[in-house]
């Protein structure tokens, strides 16, 4: 019995309805920017296994650093004990991250690290004894993860239909733009009394169809926010670690957030580590003789010391002056690339912020997840061994820094030629 039917047997898959699910491909191996079937076929990981890996498979330095972790201590309980890894990321990551960020907390992926986000400042609120805000401000089309705070901020869809009476009272506001964002303003000064925060994506909302605006409008709400004491929380969970060009996508911004939600490319890709990070002002409302104004949040792998020396290891390799040359080499051909290939008819839009790149196709069909003409540009691409997950009518190129100038020619050319097949 091949993999394949073995897994069909036993495995449930995310965002996947199994009853027609496309036959699974079975990975046995990956290196650098290629992973490769049981057959041997090879395929270009062009969107980094869902954004998380930023230096390659299988990289020599975090395995060697893994590996060594594994035999020194595995885990230890994080509650009244800590150990070295811990204390040292937390040292090295603090001062990269934009604004004065005091206090780093531990959890286990994006959408866990949103959660800690969200009663940070909702307990805020209670622990400062001021009147009781439980609003929360958010972009309509945002995704911030699959758990129920997480869920609650994300922008109604498919993914949260079942669940929306479950979910939490947010005020959803549209995008930014000069067209906007006095009214936007005006909105978060009418409600100020009521929002305990405001969450985003900073610049490029990921799952929502990889949108992109500007950060001097981010900055203009941020300031509206801060007027009236709003707590922000930037939601890096995608953007962080150089995917804008930049170590972080708040680096470009004036105003800084109380809060940076992190994880993705904290490890490198290699395995599961949820970054929270505050400021003094939201530790100090915590910081308490009175132990009911403690975070009672915490999760069973709380700091796990093998994914923290990965974290190390591909924070190593992200500070390296090559990386950062390979990162902004990308933003370069990606821009040329965006600048040839802009007035396609077949295309609706193309836009690009760092490494990001991203395509939408003008189909006039059904846009939406569910829509056939996103099966097609999926199958398309996997034939000729480029990964390209499509988001509805829309595909984008996220690659490992890593990617080499040829294969990204490649795929821009692949590009061209489904521009004219499809």
């Amino acid at each position: 019995m091949s993999l394949q039917e073995r897994d069909e047997k036993v495995i449930w898959h995310p965002y996947t309805q199994m009853k027609n699910a496309l036959p699974n491909i079975p990975i046995v191996s990956g290196k650098g920017v290629y992973l490769y079937d049981e057959s041997g076929k090879k395929y270009i990981d062009a969107v980094s296994s869902w954004w998380v890996n930023i230096h390659g498979h299988s990289h020599p330095h975090i395995a060697a650093r893994v590996s060594a972790q594994l035999l020194t201590l595995e885990h230890v309980i994080f509650a009244g004990f800590t150990h070295e890894p811990a204390v040292l990321l937390a040292e090295r990551l603090l001062p990269l991250i934009p604004g004065k960020q005091e206090k780093v907390f531990y959890s286990d992926n994006g959408s866990t690290a949103v959660e800690v986000a969200l009663k940070m400042c909702l307990q805020y609120w209670v622990n400062t004894n001021t009147l009781p805000r439980t609003k929360i401000l958010a972009f309509k089309d945002a995704y911030h993860g699959d758990t129920f705070g997480a869920m609650s901020v994300s922008g109604r869809s498919i993914f949260t239909k079942p669940f929306n009476s479950l979910l939490f009272d947010v005020e959803f506001i549209d995008l930014p733009n000069e067209h906007n964002i006095d009214q936007l303003r005006s909105r978060i000064d009418y409600l100020s009394n009521e929002v305990a925060c405001f969450i985003f994506e900073p610049m490029v909302l990921g799952a929502g169809g990889m949108l992109m605006y500007q950060a001097k409008h981010l900055d203009q709400l941020i300031a509206a926010c801060n007027k009236h004491g709003i707590l922000t929380i930037a939601d890096e969970v995608m953007t962080g670690f150089g995917r804008t060009g930049t170590y972080f996508s708040c680096e470009a911004l004036e105003s800084h957030p109380d809060i940076f939600c992190l994880s993705k490319g904290l490890t490198g890709g290699t395995m599961p580590l949820g970054v929270t990070t505050c400021n003094a002002k939201i530790y100090e409302a915590f910081f308490s003789d009175d132990k009911l104004k403690t975070l009672y949040h915490g999760h069973s792998f709380t700091a796990n010391p093998i994914s923290i020396a990965a974290s190390l290891a591909s924070l190593d390799i992200l500070l390296e002056p090559q990386t950062l040359q390979n990162i902004q080499r990308i933003c370069k051909r990606h821009t040329a690339f965006a600048n040839q290939i802009s007035g396609n008819d077949k295309l609706k839009d193309v836009r690009q912020t760092g490494t990001i790149l991203v395509m939408e196709w003008n189909t006039g069909l059904d846009t939406s997840y569910l829509s056939e003409f996103r099966n097609k540009l999926y199958l398309y691409f996997l034939e000729r061994g480029i990964i390209l997950r499509p988001l509805g009518n829309i595909i984008y190129i996220l690659p490992p820094y890593v990617i080499t100038d040829e294969d990204l020619d490649y795929i821009y050319q692949t590009i061209l030629q489904a521009l004219n097949d499809l």
